[in-house]
């Protein structure tokens, strides 16, 4: 499929690269449409294990385009308004439901919809150069935007996720890092050696163990302290029957690295 952005697969990584740089890679109706799209078909492709996102140039992505959504979308109805909206909601949908991990590579400013679809991965990797803002109440909107109000308070705390959605001020990557909303910042030539080196960790490991991992994680959210415990009771049978568990007692018992399967 041909695709308004950079898409390539290479041994169980994908790259998805935002490719407007000269408009700091602001997102169209079609950018949205298809990466909807995309993260619901990963789910069918086994030949994609890990999942990582970047920008071209030096930005990782602006949010929607002001000409070519904001412009357009003040000539529909509340229908089309809802249309849209809900479409970008199912891209940060299917991203968690994606049971493969997503690595976002923050190489410059993520913003609005861009700091939501970084939000929405699982982990963030920042150059030192990286700035985030959820600058929806800057244009007269709410912060509660494609899921930044669920999302956030989860991975920054209440306190923080109030500060960053009310005010929608720019932060620096240092500071993301001190609020826990990017796991590590990087020099900036770094940057995408080491979101590589995380994707090839994670390609060449116990895949379904991950995938389990994350969809856990995902359900647990919204289960009692007794629930989570029981759903972790049966989902870690199913795991110790696994055929990558006994690959890696068989190689400890050689003294041999495990060589896993997905299985």
């Amino acid at each position: 499929m041909q695709y308004d952005f950079l898409y390539e697969v290479n041994d169980g990584v994908a790259t998805l690269t935002f490719n407007r740089p000269e408009v700091m890679n602001a997102l169209t109706f079609e950018v949205y449409a298809q990466l909807r799209d995309l993260f619901e078909s990963l789910r069918y492709d086994d030949a994609v294990r890990v999942v990582v996102l970047t920008g071209a140039g030096d930005n990782f992505c602006s949010g929607g385009d002001v000409y070519e959504i904001i412009g357009e979308l003040l000539k529909r109805d509340m229908k089309g308004h809802l249309e849209f909206t809900r479409m970008t909601g199912a891209v940060v949908k299917n991203m968690r439901a994606l049971d493969k991990p997503i690595i976002a590579a923050l190489n410059g400013m993520a913003a609005g919809a861009g700091a939501v679809i970084a939000l929405a991965s699982d982990l963030r990797i920042a150059s030192e150069r990286a700035r985030m803002a959820f600058l929806f109440t800057k244009v007269g909107l709410t912060g509660a935007d494609m899921g930044a109000a669920y999302l956030l308070p989860k991975v920054v705390g209440s306190g923080r996720a109030f500060e960053l959605l009310l005010f929608g001020d720019t932060i620096d990557a240092a500071t993301a890092e001190r609020y826990g909303l990017v796991n590590r910042v990087v020099a900036h030539d770094d940057l995408l050696p080491t979101a590589q080196r995380w994707a090839r960790r994670l390609a060449d490991g116990p895949t379904l163990a991950i995938s389990m991992t994350k969809y856990m994680v995902n359900s647990e959210q919204n289960m009692d302290f007794a629930a989570a415990i029981e759903a972790e009771a049966q989902a870690q049978a199913l795991m110790l029957m696994g055929e990558d568990h006994r690959r890696f007692y068989e190689a400890f018992r050689a003294k041999e690295k495990p060589q896993f399967t997905g299985r």
